[in-house]
């Protein structure tokens, strides 16, 4: 199909003719046109938060980039476990507005036919497929931080205490991130570098913090006891991640994330725009926000005062508002593109 395509674009077939899905490539060896110059591809992500419908969003982040939004507010309706529960319903369209047992299951498959039939196709033999799930469920509780990949290897050790070798893993990574399930958000630094000390290391990610949930066996009500608590904040950031990606991605921006190499400073998300114009987020799992919530925001806008064009704070609150160093308070559920 896809040098057909490519032959018909070469007989004078419009733009946006034909559209290709599917997250496979061929496999190495395939003699296939590479489709340079005349197949443009473009990822697609699960829905955001706003795309589900269930929220009404007054913060446009295309605005917000285009300096077209000053002024900041709007009410949420969503509470904390409005949140949770998004989490829980990822945003697989076929999937997110399932009974949440059926839901589960079907995101376990999900996860299932990507170990058993996906990586095979592209020419990647799992010999051990109970390893490469316990290398995921690694990954995946190392969501929204910088963990070491040595640290994820290090967890990755079953009862028997046998570990896969480091070069199995680090297939698993590039394969799984071929397929578009690792989603990681890559470290930032500017064009015109005026920082010296930034780490580069990516910020872990799955394609959609439902998957999460099943690799780690939790639910919504997981999230919301000692059991799971710990992850309620990460997988917060990651709603927030995949909902700033979407709407950057429609944009046109770029999204990266910030630390310094001594961990002195942090911002959890950064937004490159088309011109370079530049948008710090930091990410709360809190309704309020406080003087050191903001603290790296700050920080930032003074090191790039030319190219820091907004600084954003993402909440569970209730209100969108602007406090008065400029920094805007918005409730995820109020974030849109």
């Amino acid at each position: 199909m896809w040098d057909a395509v490519r032959r018909a674009v070469d007989r004078g077939a419009p733009a946006g003719r034909f559209l290709l899905t599917g997250s496979a490539t061929p496999r190495k060896g395939i003699d296939t046109h590479s489709g340079a110059g005349r197949i443009l591809s473009i990822r697609m992500r699960p829905m955001a938060l706003h795309e589900r419908g269930a929220t009404r969003p007054t913060v446009s982040l295309g605005r917000l980039l285009r300096a077209e939004q000053g002024k900041v507010d709007g009410r949420s309706s969503f509470t904390l476990d409005d949140y949770l529960t998004a989490i829980a319903a990822s945003g697989f369209p076929g999937i997110n507005r399932l009974e949440a047992s059926l839901r589960r299951r079907q995101l376990d498959t999900y996860i299932q036919r990507i170990v058993d039939r996906d990586l095979p196709e592209q020419g990647f033999v799992v010999r051990r497929p109970q390893t490469l799930r316990r290398w995921l469920a690694a990954y995946a509780a190392a969501s929204s931080s910088t963990s070491a990949y040595s640290t994820i290897f290090d967890a990755t050790t079953s009862g028997d205490g046998t570990q896969p070798a480091k070069t199995t893993t680090i297939a698993y990574r590039d394969h799984l991130t071929q397929l578009l399930l690792l989603d990681p958000v890559p470290g930032w630094s500017p064009a015109a570098n005026s920082f010296t000390r930034l780490q580069q290391a990516p910020k872990h990610q799955l394609a959609d913090p439902g998957l999460v949930l099943r690799l780690l066996n939790l639910t919504e009500a997981s999230l919301a006891s000692p059991r799971g608590a710990h992850m309620a904040g990460p997988l917060f950031e990651s709603l927030a991640t995949l909902g700033v990606r979407v709407a950057a991605q429609a944009a046109g921006a770029d999204i990266g994330h910030l630390r310094t190499r001594d961990g002195d400073h942090e911002v959890d998300l950064v937004i490159e725009g088309p011109d370079g114009q530049v948008i710090a987020i930091e990410v709360k799992l809190a309704a309020s926000v406080d003087d050191r919530d903001v603290r790296h925001l700050l920080w930032l806008r003074d090191r790039l005062p030319h190219d820091v064009i907004d600084l954003v704070v993402l909440t569970t609150g209730e209100h969108a508002y602007r406090r008065p160093d400029g920094v805007a308070v918005v409730p995820l559920a109020l974030l849109g593109e």
